[in-house]
């Protein structure tokens, strides 16, 4: 018997079986209104296919939970139409199609260590770290006096990715993003 879940335990990053697809949970919200029953707003991604959904589902509905496991794995190298990795182990070379890895990309080194997401035995995608260390290799340099709060510029670091970081990040100076969001932490 498949392990089940209901809507009160779900998680970002879970996955569950739905219309006979595996779904990724992106994120969910549990709504109680003031009127009515509890309900539950998802935005969840077809294994399958890649398409993002939103879908609404009552409190306390159940899925079939599908089980996932990670494999740390080398990057090796974008093929163009596929991204190519390496078991640390076994030195196996496996491939997942570019389209899925569209997001994780910019923020993913060459020979860089990632855990790779198995689905049923099956490759479906990356775990990225909380956060990656990268060089800045293009932005505007900072104004003098320009010191309101909060200001930021947009910075190119060495894998394409754009981040908006403060006005003291420099070219050739090393940060840390946080690839989940794309988003500047802090100095590396």
């Amino acid at each position: 018997m498949a392990e089940q879940v209901n809507t009160n335990q779900f998680k970002n990053g879970m996955h569950i079986s739905l219309e006979g697809q595996v779904w990724r949970i992106v994120e969910f919200q549990h709504v109680k209104p003031g009127k009515g029953g509890a309900f539950v707003r998802t935005k969840l991604k077809s294994l399958g296919t890649g398409s993002v959904v939103d879908k609404t589902f009552r409190a306390g509905e159940k899925f079939e939970r599908i089980r996932t496991e990670t494999k740390n794995m080398q990057y090796l190298y974008d093929a163009g139409d596929e991204v190519v990795f390496m078991d640390e182990e076994t030195y196996e070379q496996l491939s997942l199609p570019h389209t899925t890895l569209e997001e994780e990309l910019p923020y993913m080194q060459p020979a860089t260590s990632v855990q790779l997401l198995f689905v049923g035995g099956e490759p479906s995608g990356v775990q990225l770290p909380s956060s990656v260390e990268l060089e800045v290799t293009e932005t505007e340099p900072g104004v003098k006096g320009d010191t309101v709060s909060n200001v930021t510029k947009a910075a190119t670091v060495e894998t394409g990715a754009v981040v908006q970081v403060p006005l003291f990040v420099n070219v050739g100076d090393r940060i840390k993003v946080d690839p989940r969001e794309g988003r500047y932490i802090s100095r590396a």
